[in-house]
């Protein structure tokens, strides 16, 4: 089968936070799975290096915007890479390959009759002496009365114009911004409200979330929407009398799937039009991103591909809820946050993933906290399952000479690896992340009741049979674990194979090791953290001292 992920693409003006970090995590889970499958997996991503927010960034620092987006673009290939995520192609979108896939598409657009011209007031600051893009209109939202930026209310949700805004005000300097006539180039959304209608009537496998706001957005009325920016930092619009305008970040920046896509295809060998046939049951896309970004993969990017035809639509939207901090939202701008790189500095890739996953905003918002961090790595990872992998090594080393004792695989072991299998992988799929993951700890649980109750420390010398028996059987279910959790907590897997001299990758099934295969000695996979660590973390982010230091 052919799997196609798309991981939202973060914005490169300052470091990625655990707010990023929850909401991408589920796609390389879904992407170690489905290799583990044998499915041909394609899973993109990239940095979003366009629009407004990088060029103040750099006018402030006094440098150019690429400089801001290339020190970000470094930085998020570092951190997923130290993550362990497995992009197939992590691009950005002030590449060479990216910029010409846009323009291709865009002239497509043109030539289909999916693009059209309009003269509008745009919002203009003569102050900052600059058109502002709609998210740097700042004002009172006319639905709920809270305050919102030009293109939505994070608040209600809203799709909002500038104009809608009460109230507004320059998002950079506060002055209160005029009208100016510019002519610009439009996408017919409206034309294409039926048709998105009817790809959400055809939905599974999305979240709840995705399906609520895409049929309030619909319910609204699709506006058209502008297609150009007068900006000086973004792609150029190919066409004649518009050399002087880019092409809008939100056309650009959703088109990085299809550019990612074709770069990867092109460097494999695999087929573009292969991977986005609309009709073949050979292929499957999910989009995994937060809540914010909703309206951007249900709406705009169908709607693109649409306008476009011949290409697949989106089958499964995996939208994450939001994420706060020790009950807060995240603001960067308001010292409130834990950036990716500090977490990095100081604790296991593993612990790190393996949090978000399992307590991450699948279904409903989320908060992490320091306490549940230190708890969940100590109760779950070196309590139940690091201390099961070494109790029962360091057991066999000493009593077998780091050889797997003879033994059968007991049914009820068997039935409950097999069960894992197959119930982690249905979640998986299903973008039921925390489920899969409990899936995958079934086994974890019921090796140490086995552990318990058996006592082989006890019948080595009053039943050295059912000793060897007991021990056979927990090398079987550890083999199996680290094929089992490969998605969520890859480092330690790999750790766990070397232990265990080496476990071939038989797909996504259990695993059997022989008897007498020669063990390597083993290793503490999760170090137990200080409880008082929690508290000095806290101390840390009441004193902003863990924020993006660049």
């Amino acid at each position: 089968m052919k799997i196609f992920i798309g991981g939202a693409w973060p914005y490169a003006n300052g470091s990625l936070h655990i707010g990023h970090l929850s909401s991408l995590i589920g796609g390389d889970v879904l992407a170690r799975y489905h290799r583990l499958k044998g499915d041909t997996v394609c899973y993109v991503s990239g940095s979003d290096c366009h629009g407004t927010p990088i060029t103040i960034k750099a006018r402030k620092e006094g440098v150019h915007p690429s400089s801001i987006s290339d020190h970000y673009h470094r930085e998020f290939e570092d951190s997923f890479k130290r993550l362990g995520f497995t992009y197939d192609n992590y691009g950005r979108t002030n590449s060479s390959s990216h910029k010409a896939f846009v323009q291709e598409y865009f002239t497509v657009l043109q030539q289909k009759g999916f693009l059209y011209e309009k003269e509008v007031e745009q919002v203009f600051c003569s102050r900052c002496n600059q058109f502002l893009p709609d998210r740097f209109v700042v004002g009172k939202c006319p639905e709920c009365g809270k305050d919102a930026k030009g293109d939505q209310c994070d608040h209600c949700g809203s799709l909002l114009d500038p104009a809608q805004l009460e109230d507004r005000k320059c998002g950079i300097c506060s002055a209160e911004p005029d009208f100016k006539a510019s002519t610009h180039l439009f996408i017919p959304l409206s034309r294409l409200e039926k048709d998105i209608r009817d790809f959400l009537g055809r939905a599974e496998h999305w979240r709840t979330n995705a399906i609520g706001l895409t049929g309030r957005y619909l319910d609204e009325g699709l506006p058209d929407r502008a297609a150009t920016r007068d900006i000086d930092w973004g792609i150029d619009v190919p066409l004649p009398g518009f050399e002087h305008k880019k092409i809008y970040v939100w056309l650009e920046a959703v088109l990085g799937y299809l550019s990612g896509c074709r770069q990867w295809c092109r460097k494999t060998g695999n087929s573009f039009e292969g991977f986005w046939d609309p009709d073949s049951t050979d292929i499957r896309h999910y989009y995994v991103h937060g809540k914010d970004n909703i309206p951007f993969h249900t709406v705009i990017l169908p709607a693109l591909l649409l306008a476009h035809g011949n290409l697949r639509l989106p089958d499964r939207i995996l939208s994450a809820e939001y994420e706060t901090l020790e009950g807060r939202k995240i603001s960067t701008s308001g010292n409130w946050a834990v950036c990716v790189p500090y977490l990095l500095e100081r604790y296991q890739p593993d612990s790190i993933r393996y949090f978000f996953v399992a307590n991450g905003p699948e279904k409903k918002d989320s908060d992490f906290s320091w306490q549940e961090f230190i708890n969940t790595h100590n109760s779950d990872l070196a309590g139940q399952f690091g201390n099961l992998i070494n109790r029962t090594l360091v057991f066999i080393r000493k009593n077998y000479d780091s050889k797997v004792p003879e033994g059968c695989l007991e049914n009820q072991v068997g039935v409950t690896i097999e069960e894992a299998f197959r119930l982690c992988g249905k979640f998986i799929e299903e973008g039921s992340f925390r489920d899969a993951l409990q899936a995958a700890f079934l086994p974890v649980r019921f090796a140490n009741k086995y552990l318990d109750e058996r006592k082989p420390w006890i019948s080595i010398k009053e039943d050295p049979d059912d000793c060897a028996q007991v021990m056979f059987n927990l090398v079987q279910i550890i083999a199996s674990l680290s094929l089992l959790l490969e998605p969520f907590i890859p480092f330690s897997c790999v750790r766990i194979r070397d232990m265990l001299g080496g476990v071939e990758h038989p797909g996504w099934k259990p695993v059997s090791i022989e008897a007498n295969r020669k063990l390597n000695d083993p290793v503490i996979l999760f170090q137990r953290l200080d409880k008082k660590v929690a508290q000095e973390e806290i101390d840390r982010l009441k004193g902003n001292l863990c924020l993006d230091k660049n």
